[in-house]
């Protein structure tokens, strides 16, 4: 086992990825990983990360060195970071590695990459619409709240009879001032009433100050002396 088993891997993984591989040298080369997001903008691309594969001397006895690596000039995903998710992303490869030590196992490592890496993003995704749920049940709850009672207790109603029976003394006791004043304005004698702005209108009083009222009462004795003369 050896540089014969790592050629023969090689070959294989070339006919299963003839467009993803990429050589590096005899016993290195990329592979392109595109992972299936489900929800992820149709629009959009889905993400590529690129697992890195060198053989050592006594692969497939030892594991192979391995990275993880965005492609060249490839856009930020929002949900997965290379750079900070390749420790974790590495890591989970470890038991993979372990169970097929003295087998050709590239092809299982980037099954198990794929999968986890779309775990990853997925479990992001579930956490962002869950904390959006809350807030639409919380605003939800809060819009519900507005037309929502007071509950009533024993205490509130006590409170609110209080008050009730406090507001109707008042408007009894102010109807019934309002009431003795309108009586008491019927009973005064006509010349002690004070006549109303109708009541001057009617009898040709609005208007005249008391000048022209002591006028008119001169003219009306000058008239009478006239009178007696003739």
């Amino acid at each position: 086992m050896g540089r014969e088993d790592q050629t023969e891997e090689r070959e294989v993984l070339e006919s299963i990825f003839p467009d993803e591989i990429t050589d590096i040298s005899e016993t290195e080369y990329r592979i392109s990983i595109q992972l299936d997001i489900p929800g992820f903008d149709e629009e959009a691309e889905q993400p590529v990360i690129l697992l890195q594969v060198q053989y050592p001397e006594a692969y497939p006895d030892e594991a192979p060195r391995l990275d993880i690596q965005n492609p060249p000039n490839a856009a930020k995903h929002p949900h997965l970071d290379v750079q900070d998710d390749k420790t974790q992303l590495l890591e989970s490869l470890t038991s993979t590695i372990e169970e097929n030590l003295g087998m050709a196992m590239v092809f299982t490592l980037v099954t198990t990459l794929k999968e986890n890496a779309e775990q990853l993003i997925a479990k992001r995704l579930d956490a962002i619409q869950a904390e959006q749920d809350a807030a639409k049940a919380q605003a939800e709850a809060e819009e519900n709240r507005k037309f929502e009672g007071t509950k009533v207790t024993r205490d509130t109603f006590l409170a609110w009879r209080d008050r009730f029976k406090k507001e109707m003394e008042e408007e009894r006791a102010r109807r019934e001032k309002e009431l003795e004043e309108e009586m008491r304005k019927k009973r005064l004698p006509k010349e002690e009433r004070k006549m109303t702005g109708k009541e001057l209108w009617e009898k040709g009083l609005a208007g005249k100050t008391v000048d022209e009222e002591e006028e008119g009462e001169d003219a009306i004795v000058e008239g009478m002396r006239e009178v007696k003369v003739k």
